[in-house]
């Protein structure tokens, strides 16, 4: 059960995409004066290290973040690198505006999590919540948060985010965010993200929920978006949905015959009443990561939205 471990995946290419519209959506719904209330229900250990034993075994945020903060390093053969478009797309440009925030000019060595992106953010009458139950992971959260001195903005606990994080909705201002992101190791994952956004959109219809999910070659992983937009379309919300590919999911061949599985090809996001104006934002961001982190000529993204 508790296996999983972000640190060796900090950085890939489906964090590019997820905190990328994090980002954008906490933004605008920042720009209200009234306090918001953020839940993350799987928080992981809040900050990774690029150079680290983990991150380096898995090199995925070579192909992720690394890429887009030093393209001239890319390690793909020059026949094979795709072409970087000058600038950045302002949701793009601020996501890596704020990694770099947390490291010395030039240097790309740690990596923000989602609590600490989100608490960068938010403002002194703000709540962040975090939930995790790995124990090593929830320990190196609550060291990396106590070096914050965020008080009472920031709290952990050491439950089940699926269980218990809809106490808190609705919050005393009405406005929340919720990221829900967890490993998917188990499959039973998927099943418990849709009850959990069908319970919290039952206690607090107008909160925004964020899902991230992996899409590989499971009826599960497919199903879910699905599940989520029917969802949102009974209860008469508004959604969004984002995904980013950059390879094939096909079983690449090998001298042994026996195949190599190609890591994780693509994710998504789907959001329910995202902020006004989220998709038109996230568009442009989108077609250049799709160029930017492209691994072979599968690479591209879908953006729906509806409601």
């Amino acid at each position: 059960m508790f296996s999983y471990r972000h640190a060796f995946h900090a950085g890939n290419h489906a964090d590019v995409l997820k905190h990328t519209v994090l980002i954008a959506a906490l933004e605008r719904l920042l720009e209200k004066e009234a306090p918001l209330t953020v839940v993350d229900t799987h928080a992981g250990a809040g900050l990774y290290r690029l150079d680290g034993d983990y991150a380096g075994t898995s090199g995925e945020a070579a192909q992720g973040v690394l890429r887009l903060l030093n393209p001239s390093n890319d390690t793909q053969p020059a026949a094979k690198k795709p072409a970087v478009p000058e600038e950045p797309a302002p949701a793009l440009a601020r996501y890596l505006e704020l990694v770099r925030s947390f490291n010395r000019a030039g240097q790309a060595r740690v990596y923000p999590g989602s609590p600490f992106i989100t608490q960068h953010l938010l403002r002194e009458q703000d709540k962040l919540k975090l939930y995790e139950l790995h124990p090593t992971d929830a320990r190196t959260l609550d060291a990396n948060i106590a070096q914050l001195e965020a008080g009472r903005q920031v709290a952990v606990l050491r439950e089940d985010g699926f269980g218990s994080a809809t106490k808190f909705l609705p919050p005393p201002s009405r406005r929340a965010l919720v990221l829900t992101d967890p490993s998917y190791e188990l499959k039973t994952d998927y099943a418990r993200t849709a009850a959990f956004v069908a319970e919290a959109l039952k206690r607090f219809a107008t909160g925004v929920y964020t899902v991230w999910y992996p899409i590989i070659p499971r009826p599960e992983a497919h199903e879910l978006p699905r599940r989520l937009k029917t969802l949102a379309t009974k209860a008469g919300k508004p959604w969004l949905h984002a995904t980013l590919t950059v390879k094939s999911s096909k079983i690449a061949a090998t001298p042994d015959g026996q195949g190599k599985r190609p890591g994780l090809p693509a994710s998504g996001m789907f959001l329910i009443n995202p902020p006004f104006t989220l998709a038109e934002q996230l568009r442009p961001a989108l077609a250049q990561m799709a160029v930017w982190l492209a691994q072979d000529r599968n690479a591209g993204f879908t953006l729906e939205h509806g409601g």
